[in-house]
């Protein structure tokens, strides 16, 4: 068994390593099913002695029950909460398990968004840490104890930050923006002390059991290993979860988010120094194939930094803000289209005035010839930061494997950007927003 000191210089090793850039020039991502139906994708990366595993399940924030919001980032959190004691190996309560990864000098850990529930190992692919590491990412996957004290603790914690993070404009601003934009779907839904109190560990146990399963997994490797080690790993990870052949039997749907039918506008009064601005609607799907029209878009719009039209005209014009800005939140379903800012109380409604304005002229006229070629020449010329690193290509192969993009989508990124018009973007501007029927949240602006 290697000592500590030896995992702790093969750990410095990687380190120094990781530092040097990752070859993302033809790196084929590789895809097949396994017997248990769980989905895998694969990039060998020789540059470093590491393996990066990110497991995915349809079990994030859109499958909270009613009035149970926050179950699934819970659970996912939980289970890293301790082991149970089955076929012969100890439990393990919360320290022992930290202890345990950090001898190791791996890492596993799991998490919940709105979408999706995932699972990520990160570990040296030395064979006798790796295969120490896989026997424990599978316990902790398939064995978590959901211990009632701990929750009982981690409830009372989670509660206590809702009320300190409700004390705050910014918190108050985004919850009440996303009730209004999401009309009753679960993107919109929020974490409340009520909905955490109705949550317990049998509620965990089995929505765990219900939605982490291998049928439903969709797994992305990538480091240094070949298909026939990928595939073990991942058939080693998942051994101790409830076992099927091929597909599982299907979830109940989740209905879209509703557009909007007309504006609506909020004024929430609150002591602060700065008013929180908020502006937008439900957008689009990731699947949509106006995605890169959409992406060069909102880079000149908003998502360009200070040398975006929003910021050029609030905050360089006008002063209004030290900036504003806008994105998209593409998801299984429709995220929302966001323009936000801060401004003085006072000059929040001038404020708002010109940020509409900005977005109905962008979407009526689309860019100009040197916004367009700016926007895409940043766009392309930063593409290989995106994947400069063993854990930056995880998370594209991942959002490659959940939204079942083409197995080419990266080598075929730039050409994607390259080739969009400044018809395209307004053409597609103009197909998602409508800026006559657009949610306003202003939190502490001045009063009329």
């Amino acid at each position: 068994m290697p000592s500590a000191i030896s995992v702790m210089r093969k750990c410095v090793l990687v380190l120094l390593l990781a530092w040097g850039p990752v070859a993302w020039a033809a790196l084929p991502i590789q895809h097949w099913r396994q017997p248990s139906g769980a989905h895998v994708y694969l990039v060998e990366s020789r540059s470093i002695p590491m393996v990066d595993v990110h497991v995915d399940f349809d079990a994030g924030g859109r499958r909270d029950p009613p009035g149970q919001t926050g179950l699934a980032s819970a659970t996912a959190s939980m289970t890293g909460k301790g082991l149970l004691p089955i076929g012969g190996e100890p439990a393990l309560d919360e320290n022992q398990l930290g202890e345990a990864w950090a001898d190791l000098g791996a890492g596993f850990g799991g998490d919940a968004g709105s979408d999706r529930m995932s699972f990520s190992l990160r570990s040296l692919t030395d064979p006798a840490l790796l295969d120490r590491a896989l026997h424990l990412a599978a316990r902790q996957l398939g064995e978590p104890a959901f211990p009632d004290h701990v929750w009982q603790r981690d409830r009372q914690r989670w509660a206590a930050s809702i009320r300190e993070a409700n004390t705050r404009p910014g918190t108050v601003a985004s919850r009440a923006y996303h009730a209004a934009v999401y009309g009753g779907h679960p993107y919109g839904a929020d974490v409340t002390e009520a909905s955490l109190g109705a949550i317990g560990v049998d509620d965990m146990r089995r929505f765990f059991r219900a939605h982490v399963l291998p049928c439903r997994a969709k797994v992305s490797v990538v480091g240094n290993v070949d298909r026939a080690q990928a595939d073990a790993i991942v058939t080693r990870m998942l051994a101790r979860l409830a076992q099927g052949q091929g597909d599982c039997a299907a979830l109940p749907p989740v209905p879209e988010v509703p557009p909007l039918a007309s504006p609506f506008t909020r004024a929430i009064p609150f002591q602060s120094a700065q008013a929180h601005v908020l502006i937008g609607q439900p957008g689009y799907k990731r699947s949509d194939p106006d995605y890169f029209p959409l992406l060069v878009g909102n880079y000149i719009l908003g998502g360009g930094g200070l040398v975006s039209r929003l910021s050029t005209e609030v905050r360089e014009k006008r002063g209004l803000s030290y900036g504003a800005y806008s994105y998209f939140s593409p998801g299984l379903h429709a995220g929302a289209f966001t323009v936000g800012l801060q401004t003085r109380p006072d000059q929040a409604a001038e404020a708002v005035q010109v940020a509409k304005g900005v977005v109905a002229r962008f979407v009526a006229e689309g860019p100009t010839p040197d916004e367009l070629k700016a926007a895409k020449d940043y766009l392309i010329g930063g593409f290989p930061l995106r994947i400069d690193s063993n854990r930056n290509l995880l998370d594209n192969v991942a959002s490659i494997a959940w939204n079942n993009l083409p197995l080419d989508y990266l080598d075929t990124w730039t050409a994607q950007v390259a080739k969009v018009s400044a018809e395209d973007v307004r053409a597609a501007m103009a197909r998602k927003l409508q800026p006559e029927r657009m949610v306003t949240v202003t939190v502490g602006a001045a009063p009329p």
